[in-house]
């Protein structure tokens, strides 16, 4: 499933001429309650200040996101996905969502609640192995 998706995340990259490090930032903004700063972006990607400063300026040139200073405090900014953008990516992912009705509907509400257990327990699992060691 994770191959799937990523070959969608790619070809979507390829698509909107994005690096794929570019998809996984649309995606945590996309996904976040409220409008991210830059810094929160960093920390959920794990990329450096300079990697995430050269993705948004690469997702804002591309017209993905744009950049906003809203507070009294001038330094703070926040991203926010254009709506345009949005619309691009939801057409782009449809199958994907009408994919994932499909299987759905193949599961009872208890199948799925035990599926839902155990992809939470792979995800507490999973965050707990260290970094590989070089």
């Amino acid at each position: 499933m994770n191959g799937e998706i990523n070959r969608m995340t790619h070809g979507f990259a390829v698509h909107q001429q994005l690096h794929p490090t570019d998809v996984s930032a649309l995606g945590a903004i996309l996904d976040a309650p409220s409008p991210l700063t830059p810094g929160a972006l960093r920390e959920h990607l794990g990329l450096t200040s300079g990697a995430v400063t050269a993705c948004l300026d690469r997702l804002e040139r591309a017209g993905h996101i744009r950049r906003a200073r809203e507070s009294s405090d001038r330094r703070v900014v926040h991203v926010y996905y254009e709506p345009s953008a949005r619309t691009v990516a939801r057409d782009y992912f449809m199958p994907l969502a009408e994919a994932t009705a499909r299987a759905r509907a193949r599961f009872s509400e208890g199948e799925l609640t035990t599926v839902l257990r155990f992809l939470a327990a792979m995800n507490e699992e999973l965050a707990e192995v260290p970094p590989a060691r070089r």
